[in-house]
């Protein structure tokens, strides 16, 4: 039984259609629907001569511009919505990188929320069609499950000319999905509930699943994971499916924390606030795991979750502990709010012992992570240069941006222990994002490559592509990598 449904809680479920809400159900090159227009020249009258005098003059009536980021709607002769105008020019400093979210494609993703309900679609032929359709799906997600008010009626995009309508119906969903679960209040999303959410994406898919749970956890050797949850009422799970039976061989593994007080090294009450989101790197592993599937890209899939809750209790495990991983070694606890490394560490070595060609870890893992990059950004580690390189070219592009930081191995030595093989922090305030991916890093021996993701999962502002809430920083740039070296080339 899930663990919201002992609770007596309302079990929400997270949506797999999204794009049924947000697109029109019309052929890609479909032409009904009221017209956007985007202004992205500071000389938007001459850009925009299409528009009729009254249109134009309404615009400069508005004191419309073209940098604004701002939307104007024109009248219709029936008092209606006649056309939508998008300022969506982008102003920037010769020789400075613009920030991606300001390519006009991604400044779609602000029209939703702004728009009355009805079918829209594009005027022109955007450059990147793809990243034109996916910003409007992720700007239009809204989560009211919540609300008791009924749920009002969302404006639909016509899928624009050139878009793939698969692929784009696939990220969409897949990142409404994960954002549906890192939203998730606790108590409505334990272990138990994480793995029947995972259990929906796999079966819609025909992906083999299987769970490990509670003190089956120790049989399976599992005895970090089982460490990190047993002080919980909600038992840790180890959630494993696979997909697929040709190409590439990918495993992602998520860090699964429902829930995290810090354990014994209890964190205070304002560190807790956000804590329902410490799942998020299982939601951006379950949310990749969609769009892989449901592209149909030609690879051997395999997900593995740690699931657990850190709590407080008579038996949970305690600073100075030293446990025994799956892989063997012995690992001496220095903090018992550093656990998402630990729970990790086990689903790693299953994922490695099959030798896969890539390995990807996606956690919410150190506070370091947000001083060093902020919300926005997300440092990832990889040792392998033309795959880094290429991810942060497509993290640029689909407006999903990552910084790659180093598996420094001069900072090995503040792993050390004197009790056991290793500890699971550093006693040094120094370096916290890399000490924790090289941790990790000592678990992958056999798999060709390693990649690692430490993501904030939330959102803490309304941007083009998303309002505030959860968010599965990586998944779509790691996507786009991924859709390349499958062989099916990327639009």
């Amino acid at each position: 039984m899930p663990d919201s449904a002992a609770q007596g809680g309302p079990g929400k479920i997270a949506s797999l259609e999204s794009s049924n809400v947000v697109f029109a159900d019309k052929d890609a090159e479909g032409t009904g629907g009221t017209p956007i227009w985007l202004a992205t020249s500071p000389s938007w009258t001459d850009e925009l001569a299409a528009l009729s005098t009254s249109d134009r003059n309404w615009l400069k009536a508005n004191d419309f511009k073209s940098a604004s980021r701002k939307a104007v709607l024109l009248p219709a002769t029936d008092g209606g919505c006649g056309g939508v105008v998008l300022g969506a020019a982008q102003s920037r400093r010769p020789g400075v990188p613009a920030d991606p979210m300001s390519e006009p494609e991604a400044l779609l993703g602000l029209l939703p929320p702004a728009l009355p309900a009805g079918t829209y679609r594009l005027a022109g032929t955007p450059r990147t069609p793809d990243l034109a359709a996916v910003s409007w799906g992720l700007g239009a997600y809204k989560d009211r499950r919540y609300k008791t008010a009924a749920n009002g009626s969302v404006p639909q995009l016509a899928m624009p000319a050139g878009a793939d309508d698969q692929r784009v119906r696939a990220i969409v969903d897949g990142v409404g999905f994960g954002r549906d679960l890192v939203n998730m209040p606790s108590n409505d999303l334990g272990p138990a509930d994480l793995a029947a959410h995972a259990a929906i994406l796999a079966e819609a898919h025909g992906a083999r699943i299987s769970v490990v749970k509670g003190d089956g956890l120790l049989a399976a050797r599992c005895n970090l994971l089982h460490a990190v949850g047993r002080a919980s009422e909600r038992e840790p799970h180890l959630i494993d499916f696979a997909w697929g039976d040709t190409g590439p061989r990918i495993t992602l593994v998520g860090k699964g924390i429902c829930f995290d007080t810090g354990g014994l090294d209890l964190k205070p009450a304002s560190g807790m606030l956000l804590m329902k989101k410490d799942m998020g790197g299982a939601a951006a592993v379950l949310a990749l795991a969609h769009m892989i599937m449901a592209s149909g890209m030609k690879v051997r899939l395999r997900v593995l979750i740690a699931a657990a809750e850190n709590a407080v209790g008579g038996n949970a495990f305690r600073p100075g502990d030293v446990i025994v991983s799956r892989a063997g070694h012995t690992v001496e606890i220095g903090n018992t709010d550093a656990e998402g490394r630990l729970v990790l560490a086990d689903a790693l070595s299953i994922a490695d012992e099959a030798e896969p060609d890539v390995i990807a870890t996606f956690a919410t893992l150190t506070g370091a992570a947000r001083v060093a990059m902020g919300p926005e950004v997300s440092p990832f580690f990889c040792d392998d240069e033309a795959f880094a390189n290429r991810l942060s070219s497509a993290g640029m592009s689909v407006c999903d941006p990552l910084w790659r930081m180093p598996f420094w191995s001069g900072y090995e030595g503040m792993l050390d222990s004197p009790v056991a093989d290793f500890n699971n922090v550093s006693e040094s305030p120094f370096g916290g994002s890399i000490v924790a991916a090289l941790f990790l890093r000592r678990f992958v021996t056999k798999a060709k490559r390693y990649v690692h993701f430490d993501i904030y999962g939330w959102r803490p502002q309304a941007k083009p592509m998303g309002p505030r809430g959860g968010e599965v920083q990586g998944a779509r740039a790691l996507f786009e990598v991924l859709t390349e070296e499958a062989g099916r080339k990327a639009h």
